[in-house]
Formats: structure tokens, sequence, C-alpha cells
């Protein structure tokens, strides 16, 4: 139906450098070149200024979220603009509500500040997963439990909750409103403001038109770096073809299935037959994923590659597929799945699930080469669990946040400065609210001292973070405390 699979990444991970090992659907379809209509010049005129701010944040997903409570726990005054009408990004609008591993291969959280602030403040019913006293087990049965919840991998049981992204838009937007945070919903940044080599602030379209707001430090949370781009700093998109960091897809959701049912057949040998026939009958099949109840069934793709989440016309063409396949989904789990007959169609992601476009040409780069010499970046705001037990926790540094040749403006989320492997885990959500609180308090340093971003003391920075219960090395954690 227009794709055929890239096959598993399992090929080319034999040094366990793919984060995820899953199928991925490679685009055929020919797209025909858009005519040359010539251009239209847009007359000049003055626009309103909405507001002066401190910090300015654009994009409320993870990282957005996360550096707007960032700043304002380190006193500014912060604004954020987020073009939906609610917050989370896509751990919420697009049903990533599968958060991945917070904790490192010993059961450790590496994962924590405002992270943990966020998922602490959800309702017991509203947040499935291993209880604490489990992450880090190697027990098999342990880990043949959790395994098809996703939480156990690599034989170890890891603190990865699926939650209710209803919850978590609400505690998102309840504690920005105790934060003072100014909030501004179905708000999209347009075009940045831009003085010699520094950023001012960023026009912005709403109902009420065109108007501007101007900041001592805008925060790029858009996930795709649609402001540092727009304002002509250099970045970089090659991917690793086998990896789905690259892919695209509507997630949705079946209700009224029975999942213990199904994982019940997932265990057993007809499973196999089953996704076997799903190809046959489908062609782009998925399985299903639990969520924070029994009731419902989470599917995370079929993931499409040699599309782009920059190109309107694959947006467009990629909604309308993945739910062409979402109905096609219904009809063969309906009829063939234990669990699933009474299923019906609850919820298409309003958000697409995008993984990659751009990333930051930055003062310093997440590689895949730090994690085999398991580097500890001096200017060290948070550590990534690894993706595997052959390397340790990975340190991302302040200099990934930082573009190489643009002021007033600070990255943060899955466009940061790395490369295409360590891309693939840097997107996720808990690494996004991990850059995303670095760069919210960096940015209200930098705005309270009157400096660029680059100028921030790194100690001072990391000092602040732990302040915040950010986890640092410990080596760095006293020295940024002495």
């Amino acid at each position: 139906m227009g794709f055929e699979p890239d096959g598993e990444s399992k090929a080319e991970d034999k040094k366990g450098r793919e984060f995820f090992q899953s199928e991925v659907w490679k685009e055929k379809r020919v797209k025909a070149p858009r005519p040359d209509l010539g251009t239209w010049r847009e007359p000049a005129r003055d626009l309103r200024i909405y507001k002066h701010t401190d910090v300015l944040v654009i994009g409320g997903g993870p990282a957005g979220t996360a550096a707007a409570v960032a700043a304002a726990r380190s006193g500014a005054d912060v604004t954020l603009l987020e073009r939906y009408n609610h917050l989370g990004g896509l751990s919420t609008g697009g049903l990533v509500i599968w958060i991945d591993r917070m904790t490192d291969w010993d059961g450790k959280t590496v994962i924590a500040g405002i992270a943990n602030d966020l998922l602490e403040r959800l309702p017991k019913d509203a947040v499935a997963g291993p209880p604490r006293e489990k992450w880090g087990s190697r027990d098999p049965a342990e880990v043949a439990h959790w395994s098809i919840r996703t939480a156990a991998f690599h034989g170890v049981v890891t603190h990865s909750p699926t939650i209710d992204p209803e919850w978590l838009k609400w505690e998102s937007m309840r504690i920005l409103a105790e934060h003072k945070v100014h909030l501004m919903l179905h708000s999209w940044a347009a075009a940045p403001i831009v003085e010699g080599t520094t950023m001012k602030g960023v026009v912005f379209e709403s109902k009420e038109g065109r108007q501007a707001i101007f900041a001592k430090c805008v925060v790029d949370c858009t996930g795709d770096g649609d402001l540092y781009a727009f304002a002509g700093h250099p970045y970089e998109s090659n991917i690793v073809e086998s990896d789905i960091n690259h892919s695209m897809n509507v997630s949705w959701t079946f209700g009224g299935v029975n999942m213990e049912a199904w994982l019940a057949f997932r265990a057993s040998p007809a499973y196999n037959d089953f996704m076997a026939r799903g190809r046959a009958a489908v062609t782009l099949f998925e399985k299903p994923f639990v969520s924070w109840r029994n009731d419902v069934a989470l599917f995370m793709g079929p993931r499409k590659s040699g599309v782009s989440c920059l190109d309107v016309e694959d947006l467009t063409y990629v909604e309308y597929e993945s739910r062409r396949l979402m109905v096609a989904h219904l009809a063969f789990y309906r009829a063939h799945a234990p669990g699933f007959a009474g299923a019906f169609l609850m919820l298409s992601a309003p958000q697409m699930g995008a993984r990659h476009s751009r990333r930051l040409a930055s003062l310093k780069r997440v590689t895949r080469e730090q994690w085999d010499a398991g580097l500890v970046h001096a200017d060290e705001i948070g550590v990534s669990p690894s993706p595997s037990l052959k390397f340790p926790s990975i340190s991302i540094p302040y200099g990934a946040l930082v573009p190489q040749r643009l002021d007033g403006i600070l990255a943060a989320g899955r466009h940061i400065g790395c490369d295409p492997n360590s891309h693939s885990f840097l997107r996720e959500i808990p690494q996004c609210w991990v850059t995303g609180q670095a760069a919210g308090t960096a940015a209200a340093l930098a705005a309270g001292q009157g400096i660029a971003p680059r100028a921030v003391n790194p100690a001072e920075l990391q000092q602040a973070l732990l302040k915040q219960g950010v986890h640092l090395r410990p080596a760095r954690a006293a020295r940024a405390a002495a």
C-alpha cells in the first residue's frame, strides 16, 4: 500500500547502538514536484507588540513544559507559546503515553527533577508500571512479565511508566499556573526576530492575527528547531536508515479490549502465526502496547520512513494513511485477536508522531563515540540511560543546547546537538524533560545576568539544577555544590 519494509534494525545493532529494534516501512510513493507558480510580495506592516518577557519558551511539549517551570523556579518572568490546546506534546497529544526508561541498568533513577515532579502528581490509577522495588530486577519471571508490558529491556526491569494522557495534560497546565507562567495556547511562532546575531523574540500568529513578543532569552522547544532554522542557523538532518527515529505515524487507542487476555495470547506459540496473518491481510501491521488501564490498547505504528514532518504534503498523507490503517487494524483484531472482540475506535492522536527533522549545529554534540569512552562532560546538565548494558549512562552537555553562532536562544528537546545514533534516545520524552529543565534554568540565568546563553557558567548552572533535583554524576555534583 505504498510502502515496503526496511527490515529489522537488528542487522545493524551488533554493538547495541540502536535504541529501538522495530519494523519500519519505507515510502515508495512518487511525489510530483511542486510547480513554480512565482512569488507574491507580502506588504510591510507594523505589528503590535504583545508583551516583553524574560524567558520565552516556544512549544509546550515535555521540553517546553520543563523549560518554563525551571525558568520560573529560577526567578524569571516566563511566557510559553503552544500551538495546540494542551501541553505535553507527543507525550499527550501524540499518545506516546509509554514514558521510556528513567532508570539505568541497575535500577537507579537518572531521569529526575521536573520529570519526577510531573509523574508524582498523577493519580495512582493514571500510571501503570513496575513498583519501585522491581526496578533493576533481573529475575527471569519478573522480566518476562514486564517485557510485554514495555517495562523490561535486555533482561532488566526498568522504570518505564505508561500514563493517562489527559491527566498529564492537566498536571502540566496546573504546574505552570502554580509557577505563574504566562501560558498562551492556540499560538504559533511564525518567525524569529533577530538583530545581528542575536534573537530578540518572535512573531507569532493566533486568532488575534500577527503580533510580536520580545524576550531576553528564547528557548526553542518546537521539536523541529524551527526558530534557529528560520533564523538561518545551520543544522544537521542525516539519519540511520534502519533506526525508527526518523519515521512518522499517527498513534491511536482502541477501547473495550481485555489486554490481559491479549498478553496471555501474545506469550503463546500462536502469536507469531497471528502476526504473519495480520501482515498478509493488512500489510503494514502492528502489535498493541499496554496502556494505563486494562481496557485500552495503544498502537504506536505502523512507522513510515521516507516522509518528512517538514513537508505539508507528507504530513497530510501520513495522517490519512495512519487512520486508514487504524480502521483496518480494528477489523482484523476484532475478528482474530483474543481480547479484542468488543474493541472500538477510541482516539487517534491529534498530534503527528514525528521523531526527527533537524538537529542543532551546537557548541558540543552527543556522539556514539562518547558512549564507548563513557565520557562525562564537564558541563553535564543531565544523564540519559544508555541503549544497552554495554554502555554506561550517557552524559548530556550544556553545549548541546547552545547554537554555534546565534545568541539569545537555547534549544531543548529532540532537536539538540547530537549524531543520528544518539538522537534515537535523546528524542524520548524523559530526555526532553531533562534538556528542557536545563535550558529553562540556563535561560533564566542568562536573562537575570544580562548575558548571552553561551556565557552562562556551567558550574553555576549545575548547582541550580542540583537544587531542582536533577541527577548529575557524583563527581560533577560534588564539584558544582562546592
